[in-house]
């Protein structure tokens, strides 16, 4: 299928989709201004962030109103300043199910040394980082793609980078099965005019090209050699690897109930925040209300006129802080007194409030509180309780691992075999091999506990030292490991047979009767050696 033909409406996204996207988006962004703009100009689909203003919407009743009514979508008092307070909890979910899943990269792991090699090479030169990256939008946007990308002006093989949810125009078979993806870039904003580059994926094929459109209409095709970041492009360039992608995508989960009934979007997956932005609004709003506490709270001292200071006419008059004042020729009574005045600050109340709510946004998200909790003032703890206070995240981790161990292990092969096609010149002895994508434990004991542990084993006779070494190097792979464990035969002499077992070189003395029984064999020997005596004497 070619490019979008001009005058194409762009995104062509289904409106829904595209709404709770840019939703996502702003929580996910953690700026105040840009949450204002969101949901003050919900009914827009704008790809960029002006000043909030007060519109005539938020002020009506109806779905307009409603939607208006959240607490970022309320109009500011006319003639206050907005006080409001954001919590950045939604990045904090979204890093640590990136820190869940990315902290330990991921191993890479196929039977060719060389390629092999070639992998371990690719994890260091930048696939660790934008793991991390697409773990941290994923979970944010409901996915993330990784494409393969080549440029001979920065490096002289191919690497493997991230392109975010929200611009991606996708297309699924059977479901999930992504058969053709289109990414665009803006690289021109210019008052109502926007340029963009369409990079579009098909089996074995990838088409660039360039539109001069509006915000909203995609426009007119222009020349790649018009703009310098697609100069070196080619409109088509045909690649060698059959019916596959060199794009694969990572869902945040595998259903997205939202979208049930909207056609192609069942394999988009869904936020960590879906479900939860009213509760995200919530927190919000209690942390303003808090802070709106302190500000009333402040102290503040309620004198007599008569102690106020004259400015002069016209000027007002203004309360000095001063230790002695001058005598005033009135007799004293209970209206000269200085009252100080100083409200309660519910802070329990609001404390309360926002752990209830934060606890509803992180179940939601299918996390345990103590993932998010601060422990550092407490007990240490070994690894097994910490797994059980996080079980509930570690269960989501799993399901995420599962999820994206598919793409990598797709897209790695990939790029394997445009390597191995010759495409590249100067890379060779790369073999083709789907790679065993094997995650690390986030959450391991320390070196202490391990070596407790090991010694009991060694005690109860219960583990070998290949078992003990793995135990305490689970992140070696099993060439180091069987290194380790000869160089600790070697160092403890147990590489020399004990000679007081039974070996393969050990002479065979035959079957020796049992130590409280007579040898018939000596029994013979001393027999002739008496008669032989006896004959001697006689003679």
């Amino acid at each position: 299928m070619p490019l979008p033909a001009k005058g194409t409406p762009w995104p062509p996204v289904h409106p829904a989709i595209r709404a709770d996207m840019e939703d996502w988006r702003a929580w996910f962004s953690a700026n105040p201004d840009r949450l204002t703009y969101r949901y003050m100009n919900r009914h827009r689909d704008a790809s960029r962030y002006g000043p909030p203003m007060n519109r005539p919407s938020t002020y009506r009743g109806g779905v307009v109103g409603r939607v208006a009514r959240w607490f970022w979508g309320t109009p500011t008092p006319l003639g206050e300043k907005r006080a409001a307070l954001h919590m950045p909890l939604a990045r904090d979910i979204a890093r640590t199910s990136s820190d869940l899943l990315y902290s330990e990269p991921p191993a890479l792991k196929v039977d060719d040394p060389d390629t092999q090699e070639r992998l371990e090479e690719l994890m260091e030169c930048g696939l660790t980082r934008t793991l991390i990256a697409a773990g941290e939008t994923g979970a944010a946007l409901g996915g993330a793609y990784l494409r393969i990308v080549w440029d001979d002006a920065v490096r002289d093989r191919p690497w493997i980078s991230m392109v975010q949810a929200d611009n991606a125009v996708p297309e699924f078979a059977h479901g999930d099965i992504l058969r053709a993806v289109t990414f665009w870039t803006v690289l021109v904003v210019d008052g109502q005019r926007v340029v963009r580059h369409l990079e579009r994926h098909e089996p074995g094929l990838i088409l660039h090209g360039v539109y001069d459109g509006t915000e909203t209409n995609l426009g007119k095709p222009a020349d790649l050699a018009a703009f310098p970041e697609t100069k070196d492009l080619e409109p088509t360039r045909a690649l060698p690897i059959g019916k596959r992608l060199a794009v694969a995508y990572i869902p945040n989960t595998m259903v997205a109930p939202d979208w049930d009934d909207i056609p192609g979007a069942a394999g988009l997956g869904t936020s960590d925040y879906q479900g939860a932005e009213t509760f995200l609004s919530a927190v919000d709003e209690t942390y303003t209300s808090w802070m709106r506490d302190i500000r009333l709270a402040k102290s503040r001292i309620i004198v007599p006129s008569g102690y106020l200071l004259n400015n002069g006419p016209g000027m007002g008059a203004v309360w000095d802080d001063r230790e002695v004042y001058a005598p005033m020729n009135v007799p004293p009574n209970s209206e000269q007194q200085i009252t100080l005045n100083q409200f309660l600050i519910r802070h329990e109340e609001h404390r309360a409030t926002i752990e209830e709510l934060v606890g509803k946004v992180i179940r939601n998200a299918g996390y345990s509180g103590g993932t998010f909790g601060d422990d550092s003032s407490g007990a240490a703890v070994t690894a097994t309780e910490i797994k059980a206070r996080t079980a509930r995240s570690m269960s989501t981790r799993a399901r995420k691992a599962e999820l994206a161990a598919t793409g990598i292990a797709d897209i790695v092969e990939t790029l394997l075999m445009l390597e191995a096609s010759g495409m590249f010149p100067g890379i060779t002895g790369v073999e083709v091999e789907r790679p065993d994508v094997k995650f690390q434990d986030s959450v391991q004991d320390d070196i202490k506990t391990l070596a407790e542990t090991a010694e009991l084993l060694q005690r109860a006779e219960a583990a070998s030292t290949e078992a003990k070494v793995a135990l305490l190097h689970p992140d070696w792979d099993e060439d180091d490991q069987e290194a380790e464990v000869q160089r600790i035969m070697r160092e403890t002499g147990r590489l020399v047979e004990d000679p007081l077992r039974l070996g393969a070189d050990r002479p065979d003395f035959g079957e020796q009767p049992p130590a409280n029984e007579p040898d018939p064999a000596a029994e013979d020997a001393a027999a002739e050696d008496d008669l032989g005596e006896d004959v001697t004497a006689t003679q």
